[in-house]
């Protein structure tokens, strides 16, 4: 086995070094190939690489399926070893890459959660106090997220000077710093001013630590990651919605609807700040109910 840990210690270092994957994807490389030549060390009797062919692969992969493995999983082992072996191939280690002709399954992508405009009211109702200082600022906060579709990490880190209301919009940094323009409603707008002129002064305790950050916790500092999770779990268990929450279903929701509404894919695509629009497409896979309706309300035959 000496010789295989050898050579999948030479692989990582090929494509931790050479090829600059990240930390997390060598890591997920190793436990795979790890796995892959214990099964040919010890299941199968292999000592040379040179000596594995087609047979073996499939052998392995009826393996992994016997496993439950999950179809997402399934097919970053199968792009592991094809790695792998195409590896050993450019190294002259082995004369041919057996895996060359063993197709990866395309992944079944997983529609995201999304909550209903009434589940969505139902939570944004649940902060309407205006006595209540952190409730007008978490109602403004809920407000952003659906109705300008922003990451956690958009909106905590949104300053004073990125909005532009007197337009009807938003100024966004997104991944990879690439700035985008977001037109935003009336209730998001009424909401965030309301917190920004009379409830933010009054969370302000340092200046120089607060800077020209909008949202603020009650401490004065920037609200965080963990604080807007907060919100949303609270609002979530306040208005009695038993869909799984999490701050990025507001998102989901801010792209679904607008494509329900009849929006075009090209402009959600700009306004989420998607770099490809394959990624935006996800979301034209509108629930059947959906469909049904609008089938029933404009097909002559319905």
């Amino acid at each position: 086995m000496t010789s295989f840990i050898q050579l999948l210690d030479d692989y990582l270092h090929f494509v931790s070094l050479e090829k600059g994957l990240q930390p997390n994807t060598v890591s997920a490389y190793k436990h795979d190939i790890a796995r892959y030549l214990d099964f040919l060390w010890n299941a199968r009797s292999i000592r040379d690489m040179a000596a594995v062919d087609i047979h073996h692969l499939e052998d392995y992969l009826q393996e992994l399926s016997a496993m439950g493995l999950a179809p997402g999983s399934m097919a970053r082992n199968i792009s592991s070893i094809k790695n792998f072996h195409q590896f050993l191939l450019m190294e002259e280690i082995t004369a041919s890459n057996p895996a060359e002709v063993i197709d990866i399954p395309k992944r079944m992508r997983k529609l995201p959660d999304i909550l209903s405009p009434q589940e969505i009211d139902s939570m944004i109702g649940v902060f309407s106090d205006p006595q209540h200082l952190a409730h007008q600022r978490n109602k403004a906060i809920l407000e952003l997220l659906y109705g300008a579709g922003l990451r956690v990490s958009e909106a905590i880190s949104l300053t004073l000077g990125q909005l532009y209301f007197e337009i009807g919009f938003i100024r966004v940094i997104g991944k990879g710093n690439k700035e985008r323009l977001i037109p935003v409603g009336k209730p998001a707008i009424d909401a965030v001013e309301y917190y920004v002129n009379v409830v933010r002064p009054q969370f302000i305790k340092d200046r120089e630590r607060t800077k020209s950050a909008v949202f603020l916790n009650q401490r004065g500092g920037p609200l965080s990651r963990m604080g807007v999770w907060n919100i949303v779990q609270e609002a979530a268990n306040a208005s009695n919605v038993t869909k799984k929450v999490y701050p990025h279903i507001f998102r989901h929701s801010f792209a679904t609807h607008l494509l329900e509404g009849g929006a075009d894919l090209r402009s959600v695509q700009e306004m989420l700040g998607h770099l490809s629009i394959t990624t935006t497409e996800i979301y034209t896979h509108v629930d059947r109910s959906f469909l049904h309706q609008v089938h029933k309300q404009y097909h002559p035959r319905a």
